[in-house]
């Protein structure tokens, strides 16, 4: 099966050609995929401009997913 790599949080993921975000937030760590799905945890680009999950990747994509909301203010 062919793959293409994108990037999240740094962590080279390998996903099918025309995957989206939430295929290869699944693929790093489910449950950060599950908390970013609930609106617990942002999401952006490696601009750091918002990103949808349901967005298609390209290969070589850069995905951040920040700290669950209040996260900073708790440490």
């Amino acid at each position: 099966m062919e793959t293409v790599p994108v990037f999240v949080n740094g962590v080279r993921v390998e996903v099918p050609p025309g995957a989206l975000v939430a295929d290869a937030l699944r693929a790093w760590d489910a449950e950060a995929a599950r908390e970013v799905a609930a609106g617990a945890r942002p999401l952006t680009d490696s601009r750091g401009l918002p990103l949808d999950p349901s967005a298609k990747l390209a290969a070589g994509s850069i995905v951040r997913v920040g700290l669950a909301r209040g996260a900073a203010a708790e440490e």
